[in-house]
């Protein structure tokens, strides 16, 4: 019998998942304790489109990404900070400075978590790497001065 999990079963799948399991197990056992419901018509559309909206959703972000991923490619953001007499910084440029640097030139929002760059504690130019979604990157060129 073909049924529809309502949440994670151990062994038998995950939320939203169709699996076939024995006459018994599914009319006494999934289905009484609201684990499962049965596999009818209804039940077989809603979970389609839920998988196709889910699938549209993805579509949606790699598309997004692509597109910030083309803007961001190449590009150069100024950030400023204050230095010691050597030129060094007091403390150092971070991925959170430079995602808000992004979000103020590009208007593009990326998470600072995505952001891969060396330590920047002096002036000078550096090359950092946005790892905007799987599989998809840009470089970016951060310009530190006073």
């Amino acid at each position: 019998m073909k049924v529809i999990l309502k949440q994670d079963v151990k062994g038998l799948g995950k939320k939203g998942e169709l699996v076939n399991v024995s006459d018994g197990y599914a009319k006494n056992y999934l289905v009484p304790r609201k684990i499962a419901t049965f596999a009818d018509a209804a039940a077989m559309n809603e979970l389609k489109n839920r998988e196709a909206s889910k699938a549209y959703q993805l579509a949606q972000e790699k598309a997004n990404a692509e597109k910030a991923a083309e803007l961001l490619d190449g590009k150069t953001v100024k950030v400023s900070a204050k230095a010691g007499a050597n030129g060094r910084l007091f403390g150092s440029v971070t991925s959170k400075e430079i995602s808000e640097k992004i979000k103020e030139t590009y208007d593009v929002e990326i998470d600072k978590k995505k952001i891969v760059s060396e330590d920047i504690r002096n002036f000078g130019t550096y090359e950092c790497t946005l790892k905007i979604y799987s599989g998809i990157t840009a470089k970016l060129y951060v310009v530190v001065g006073e």
